[in-house]
């Protein structure tokens, strides 16, 4: 078994991509064939799409000239410098050879070798075997330790337009001086700076279980990228935002629609400035958001989404609206 660096002529190459992607795929679907999944076009325009805020390195390890495991980590470059993420597949014929752990281990060198102290990963878990599965045992016996559960959930599509006009004249008298603006693919200039130092507090606010992060820094440049990755992955990013009178974004929610077939919605942040907390906006603009991602596509079948177990209003919001617990994501850290 070799392990070898994917380099930009192989992330540029669609036949080794492929065998990753389609490694990747066996691997993340073994034992939950119907969990959504994202295309080879989505994955591709992911992969190959710059982020100035995080460096990309990939690993595949082969057997011959057969592809057996895959792994990428992502190290921060603006922030939280003491940190990397990774994540590791295996092909499921070829599990339990010590592929996994020389997978791991190899990203961990390279971590070491950039001063990064704390490694953190995840892995999809059934409900009722979160505590003795084999893939949280394997990440145990590298030395990795749960930090936090964040629950997978699902919200059957289409909602009927009248439940969701019920949400909102619900949620309209707790915020009457505020406006709810959507937005496709980017919002316009005059609210990217104050959209950016938003999104750049999730992380900080949200519950993290054992990991302290410090406020990610997102700039105009790099909202820029997110954007473009978006539609390199052939999806439609629906931002709706809430605005104080000055045009201050302090709430926003984001869905990427599927541009092709597929029919699958991904949510993915949901957050609302701390000093502007209690005024219902969370549950306005993933409402508002909805209903326009519904106009768009009427033949979406499924919204996704995961949030911390203990991120209470949050879960209360998607609770009200109609998600359905599935799974777990076990998150899970290393401290080197």
């Amino acid at each position: 078994m070799e392990i070898r660096e994917l380099d930009e002529a192989a992330l540029a190459d669609d036949a080794v991509m492929r065998d990753y992607y389609d490694l990747t795929r066996r691997a993340e679907l073994h034992g939950r064939p119907d969990a959504p999944f994202w295309t080879f076009q989505e994955f591709l325009g992911a992969y190959r799409s710059p982020d100035s805020g995080e460096r990309q390195d990939l690993l595949a390890a082969y057997d011959g000239d057969r592809m057996v495991g895959n792994a990428v980590m992502w190290t921060f470059l603006l922030d939280n410098l003491d940190k990397a993420a990774l994540h590791v597949d295996v092909d499921v014929p070829d599990r339990r050879r010590g592929i996994g752990r020389a997978l791991v281990e190899r990203l961990e060198q390279v971590a070491k070798s950039e001063d990064r102290s704390l490694m953190m990963t995840d892995t999809v878990l059934p409900f009722d075997d979160r505590e003795q599965h084999g893939h949280r045992r394997f990440a145990e016996a590298c030395g990795y330790e749960l930090s936090d559960f964040e629950v997978i959930r699902h919200l059957r599509l289409p909602v009927p337009d009248d439940r969701i006009q019920e949400w909102l004249d619900d949620a309209a008298p707790h915020h009457p001086s505020y406006r709810i603006e959507t937005f496709v693919d980017g919002v316009p200039d005059d609210l990217v700076e104050s959209l950016c130092v938003l999104l750049g507090q999730l992380s900080v606010d949200a519950p993290t279980g054992l990991v302290d992060f410090e406020e990610e820094r997102i700039t105009p440049e790099r909202y820029a990228e997110m954007a473009a990755g978006v539609k390199a992955m052939g999806r439609a990013r629906y931002e709706t935002v809430a605005l104080t009178p000055d045009r201050q974004v302090v709430a926003q929610t984001t869905l990427a629609m599927p541009l092709g077939e597929g029919t699958t919605v991904f949510q993915w942040g949901t957050f609302v400035h701390r000093e502007h907390r209690g005024h219902r906006l969370g549950l306005a603009v993933k409402a508002v958001n909805l209903r326009a991602v519904q106009a768009a596509r009427p033949d979406l079948t499924l919204v996704t989404t995961q949030n911390g177990e203990t991120n209470d209003y949050m879960v209360a919001i998607n609770q009200r609206m109609g998600f359905e617990p599935v799974e777990v994501s076990a998150e899970l850290v290393k401290h080197l």
